[in-house]
């Protein structure tokens, strides 16, 4: 039996905005985790719905929290990170929730696997307005390649493998540093992908089988009221970092070949080798060794 891994510290910081229906649930979620070591910073925006009496009830266990007007979600983020001092680092939105054993595995895997600078879920979780989890399908892993065509580009023309889910998404503080210490502002909507862009310049993405957190439907969030504009704006993102999204034929034969021809993983692992394959790097758990190991898939 391997020894257990040492508890870096979790920061994980909200940004808030007249959210008082989700709120609670969303510090639930990450005040519940049994994990001991993190900070968790909440900064609203001068919420009008009884905010700030939901925080002030939560103060004792929060880092910091402040209610006060701010130019957006992302200059939110910022200044919840500006004064942080965790080793892995993450947001998560104020409607949205993090399953109860995300800080430990992610914990697990940061700590035992140092070639591992940020990580996210092969399992997205859609909860509903309720709460209740209402989809959560294994997804095909994320390149490097793929991110620059475009594949995760929500609802992309011709082929889209599926977004990284933000509210799944841990990463290093030395990631962080090395991308610039910042979310770009001049994104309104995807400064997330655009950070994404970013992180991809320095390091790959690496993918867990469990779910870790989940995005909460409920209709009234910029990403669906304004998801024109934010697929508009992963697209410049794209561009300004010499990306090329697929066109309709390429976009095609993805398809086809990732959906339908179900290859061999032996098969597949060769293609990888030769580099006719993008890899896609896997943290997977080995129960005989009690041991997180790295899988190219």
């Amino acid at each position: 039996m391997t020894a257990s891994p040492e508890h870096l510290k979790i920061t994980v910081v909200t940004p808030s905005f007249n959210q008082a229906d989700f709120l609670a649930a969303t510090l639930a979620s990450v005040l519940t985790q049994s994990y001991p070591n993190f900070e968790y910073r909440v900064i609203d925006g001068g919420s009008t719905d009884g905010t700030a009496q939901i925080l002030q009830d939560y103060s004792a266990k929060l880092a910091f929290w402040c209610s006060e007007p701010d130019s957006g979600q992302y200059d939110a983020i910022n200044k919840g990170f500006q004064h942080s001092t965790g080793d892995i680092m993450a947001w998560i939105n104020s409607d949205d929730m993090y399953v109860s054993w995300a800080f430990q595995v992610a914990n697990e895997i940061f700590s035992t696997l140092p070639e591992v600078e940020w990580l996210t879920t092969l399992c997205p979780i859609v909860w509903s307005t309720t709460g209740a989890a209402t989809y959560c399908a294994q997804r095909g892993g994320y390149t490097r390649q793929g991110f620059f065509r475009g594949e995760n580009i929500p609802h992309n023309r011709w082929y889209a493998l599926g977004a990284i889910q933000q509210e799944s998404v841990f990463w290093r503080r030395s990631l962080w540093e090395k991308a610039g210490a910042y979310l770009d502002t001049a994104y309104p909507l995807a400064a997330d992908f655009e950070l994404w862009a970013r992180f991809f310049q320095y390091a790959d993405l690496y993918t867990v089988s469990v779910p870790l957190g989940g995005f909460r439907f409920h209709g009234n969030q910029r990403s669906v009221t304004q998801a024109e504009q934010y697929i508009a704006e992963a697209y410049q993102v794209i561009e300004a970092y010499g990306g090329r999204p697929m066109g309709k034929i390429q976009g095609i034969v993805t398809k086809l070949a990732k959906d339908y021809l179900l290859l061999p993983y032996a098969v597949r692992r060769q293609a990888t080798k030769w580099g006719l394959k993008a890899t896609h790097k896997h943290c997977a758990y080995n129960p005989a060794t009690q041991r997180w190991w790295i899988s190219d898939l």
